[in-house]
């Protein structure tokens, strides 16, 4: 062969090699899972369940960094402004990518241009409870009491601008109906009046809400998902009990945008295959979530019709955060 000839093929085959050997270099080190809440809760299992899962199969650590601050603010925008290599990623969710746009009129970030969706892994519903003697013993009684008694029924929330306040709030637009919102710091202060019965109503997360509702210390008025609760299939959903709204609280792992696509094809690779393991999926559903597997343009799809919908209700409901 032509010597010339001979040296055109070496260069053109090492050209080809150099993306292929990129992608299999990474991770080239440790990678950051920013969790940005504390220790405890959706984001740090998902977060820790995800960490544990890719670094196993990529052979690099990955490593959970818990950086609360004003709600999901301060570590939602750490990840956004990290270097987009790839080796920074975030713990995504319906309130720190969906909400926030809504709450925050100078939100530092944007979550659809900021970031890149790897894939999301599970969504949780929320249920509606009452007091356990408070007369009114479903939905559509409580929201005809609120209606003759406008501000005398009051609910829960862990504090203005949480999933709780404006999931309540958007219920109550929808019925026309008006209670008093009582906030506190967190989900904990909130359970505790309403076993005392010094509040009458309270939406949290179902997997937390299960505990109380199975112990018989408060009634499962309804859950928030497009489908009934496994953990409670009796409950009726928002739409059943005659509310036209419903959210699903999904959680995923995010990277900033402009990360290397060799980088964000490994991910996912990996992403979907942690998902789509029967025994992740068997222990997200016996937390009381809905696995999902979806990666990429699916994932971005959720995304981005939940970020336009729930920032403009949010909004529109003039909810603000503490």
């Amino acid at each position: 062969m032509d010597p010339r000839r001979r040296s055109l093929l070496a260069a053109a085959a090492l050209a080809a090699a150099v993306p292929a050997a990129r992608a299999q270099a990474f991770p080239a080190r440790s990678v950051r899972v920013i969790v940005p809440q504390p220790p405890g809760g959706g984001f740090d299992s998902v977060g820790r369940l995800l960490a544990e899962r890719l670094g196993r199969a990529t052979g690099q650590p990955f490593v959970v960094e818990n950086r609360a601050g004003s709600g999901t603010l301060v570590g939602t925008d750490l990840a956004a402004k990290a270097a987009p290599d790839g080796h920074t990623l975030l713990v995504g969710s319906i309130s720190n990518l969906a909400l926030n746009p809504g709450l925050y009129p100078n939100l530092p970030y944007d979550s659809l241009r900021d970031f890149e969706p790897v894939g999301l892994l599970v969504s949780y519903s929320y249920t509606l409870m009452a007091r356990k003697d408070l007369p009114a013993r479903t939905l559509a009684d409580v929201i005809a009491q609120a209606k003759a008694q406008p501000g005398k029924l009051s609910y829960a929330s862990a504090g203005n601008g949480s999933g709780q306040h404006v999931l309540a709030a958007a219920l109550w637009q929808a019925a026309g109906v008006e209670l008093t919102h009582v906030p506190y710091r967190g989900a904990q202060p909130a359970y505790q009046d309403l076993l005392g019965g010094r509040v009458d109503l309270f939406f949290d997360l179902s997997p937390t809400a299960r505990v109380q509702v199975d112990a018989g210390t408060v009634r499962a008025l309804a859950v928030s998902g497009a489908q009934r609760n496994p953990m409670h299939p009796d409950v009726p959903t928002l739409r059943e009990a005659g509310a036209p709204l419903e959210l699903e609280s999904w959680f995923g792992l995010f990277a900033p945008a402009r990360t290397p696509p060799e980088a964000m094809a490994r991910l996912r690779e990996e992403f979907g295959k942690v998902a789509g393991a029967a025994e992740v999926r068997e222990q997200l559903a016996r937390g009381g979530g809905k696995p999902l597997q979806l990666v990429g343009d699916a994932a971005r799809a959720v995304v981005r019709q939940d970020v336009e919908h729930w920032s403009k209700l949010v909004r529109s409901l003039g909810v603000r955060s503490d």
